[in-house]
């Protein structure tokens, strides 16, 4: 791999991720002006805010090239916009008193220690009103017409939820707004000012004098697994590099189940679930925050966990325990282990916590939706960017066809077909056996569940309803980004008109974590104390998307891969801004002896 200064971008084994990249420390290597931990979205944001200010970057990360990018690669690409000219067009009457409304009743903020998480938060919004179109459209990124409605809430004005829709899908997915980042990142790599070292685990955090002025690791043994596949942790070295930044980029806990089984928070959300599908690849492991913390950092809000309710299994896992999150329309009836429907308003996706807690009440880890052909077809969409082709590959002419198709999208046949979760039947009795040979405790008894459903079916007799649920789907087809794409007419499910009858068990998926170091504005982390710790920053997950905890109790969606955009952002210029004021002369290079060298 290049050293710093070279202009020869041509790849070596190491620029693949086939290998370790070279001696770091060897003598006379021009050393960084920060090094980045982790590879994912927010460390090529704020490499991107580094090379923009002309600085040297030093990227680490503990998996191969393959994986640049990160968790942000496999998401559908969502993003949180307020009052855009997407809502606009579609007579979305949104504004930044409204969103700040939601998000304050959403987030909950309660504790001492969410004084900067409220302060993140104001700034996001203020963000995600203003900058952040324009920042990612000057990059080449772009998005769909249609604006989606996640977490709608549901229980009152006052509550979770998103008044209107606020879900921006990007042409292209996770994919893309990975790489409106990757490529400059990558351009500035060619000329010199960016270094990656794949497969270097950060063991330790160096710090002298009550400052981070380093990282102490192994590298470990190559890998050529493809992107999200579990690879090894053979040590073959230690190595120690020095920077005036580290900036911590590492993300959450999401594949860690002893940790989020640790601080799970029973009192909210019930008992840890005996059975819980990964969302994320085996390698976000957490451990960077336990570094952190023997460093000095502050970790708050650790209970703040977001799973999600409606996970099933990949029939073509990618990593171990891997599943896959339907994201629902409004009309699929949800029932709980025992196949009793829940109450208002556990909806599809209307209220993931309330949600969560009154699955876990039952006493038992997994719940069911059953709906019918039409439902699915037109309702039904996958996270995930490889469960989106026509999205990712920005193909026009496949995504209007999936629009227009009387079929449901291609992935979603293929659960159908092959997936372990799903039962499809023409009559009930078909459809409960099939339920109840999937069920992994109770037995559902078949006259009670087809009664509930024939008591909502009756509700769709006419324009009027008492049943909360098809009350929604009204609501939601007022709404012609729901009327065209997401919310089908209310209908009875048991019609044969619309069968066949689908029934999909529903199992608890990691996904985010919501809690982190505790940093300020500029993304620098602070002590238990309060104070800044010196040279020391963080971004993205590993924050809790900003400032340990922006989101408080709850996600309104498509605020997680902005969080890592605006806290990578954040981080990347003080960063920045800190090297500028660095005393370059007799700066250590890369694997000095500590105490050599002068740092600001």
């Amino acid at each position: 791999m290049s050293s710093f200064g070279s202009t020869d971008p041509s790849p070596t084994a190491g620029d693949r991720g086939d290998s370790s990249a070279g001696d770091l420390s060897a003598p006379g290597r021009p050393s960084p002006d920060a090094i980045i931990v982790g590879a994912g979205l927010a460390g090529l944001v704020a490499a991107h805010e580094l090379t923009q200010a002309g600085k040297r970057v030093l990227i680490l990360d503990q998996e191969n090239r393959a994986n640049l990018g990160g968790q942000a690669f496999w998401s559908l690409g969502g993003l949180f916009l307020i009052d855009s000219p997407e809502q606009r067009r579609l007579r979305i009457h949104d504004s930044l008193e409204l969103a700040k409304d939601d998000w304050a009743t959403s987030a909950g903020f309660d504790r001492d220690e969410d004084h900067w998480p409220r302060k993140w938060a104001e700034a996001y919004l203020e963000f995600a009103a203003g900058e952040k179109r324009q920042y990612l459209r000057d990059l080449g990124l772009r998005l769909t017409p249609i604006v989606g409605w996640a977490e709608r809430g549901g229980s009152g004005a006052g509550e979770h939820g998103n008044s209107v829709p606020r879900f921006h899908l990007t042409w292209g997915t996770g994919p893309e707004v990975v790489r409106v980042f990757r490529e400059p990142v990558e351009t500035a790599e060619a000329a010199g000012l960016v270094e990656f070292a794949f497969r270097h685990r950060v063991d330790e955090l160096i710090t002298e004098d009550g400052a981070v002025v380093g990282v102490r690791g192994r590298t470990l043994a190559p890998s050529h697994t493809a992107r999200g596949v579990e690879s090894n942790r053979d040590e073959i070295a230690d190595f120690e590099l020095r920077a005036p930044a580290v900036i911590v980029t590492t993300g959450g806990i999401g594949h860690n189940f002893d940790l989020m089984k640790k601080y799970w928070p029973v009192d909210r959300l019930g008992e840890f679930p005996d059975t819980m599908l990964a969302g994320v690849p085996a390698h976000v492991d957490g451990r960077m925050l336990q570094i952190a913390e023997d460093a000095g950092a502050s970790l708050i809000n650790r209970d703040r966990i977001w799973a999600y309710t409606e996970g099933i299994e990949n029939w073509n896992p990618i990593w171990p325990g891997h599943g896959i999150r339907i994201i629902p329309g409004p009309s699929s009836m949800w029932f709980d282990a025992e196949g009793n429907r829940f109450p208002a308003p556990n909806y599809p996706g209307f209220d993931t916590n309330r949600t969560m807690h009154t699955i876990l009440e039952t006493g038992h880890d997994y719940s069911w939706f059953v709906l019918n052909e039409s439902i699915i077809r037109k309702e039904f969409a996958l996270s995930g960017s490889e469960q989106n082709p026509d999205l990712t590959e920005k193909d026009i002419r496949i995504t209007l066809d999936r629009v227009r198709s009387s079929d449901a999208p291609g992935p979603i046949e293929a659960f159908k077909k092959y997936g372990s979760d799903f039962v499809v039947a023409e009559t009930t009795e078909e459809l409960v056996a099939g339920m109840n040979e999937r069920s992994r405790g109770p037995v559902i008894d078949h006259d009670h569940l087809i009664a509930q459903i024939r008591q909502r079916d009756r509700q769709t007799e006419h324009a009027f309803s008492k049943d909360a649920q098809v009350q929604a789907i009204h609501n939601a087809r007022s709404y012609l980004g729901d009327k065209i794409v997401r919310a089908v007419k209310p209908h009875k499910i048991l019609d044969p008109a619309h069968g066949p009858l689908i029934a999909v068990r529903l199992s608890l998926l990691s996904r985010k974590t919501l809690g982190g170091l505790e940093t300020n504005l500029d993304g620098q982390v602070l002590a238990g104390s309060g104070e800044k710790i010196q040279g020391l920053y963080a971004a993205g997950e590993v924050t809790g998307f900003g400032g340990g905890g922006m989101h408080g109790y709850n996600a309104l969606e498509g605020t997680f891969l902005g969080g890592c955009i605006f806290s990578g952002l954040r981080a990347g210029r003080a960063a920045a801004e800190q090297a500028g004021r660095a005393v370059t002369s007799g700066r250590p290079e890369s694997g000095s002896a500590p105490g050599e060298g002068a740092h600001s």
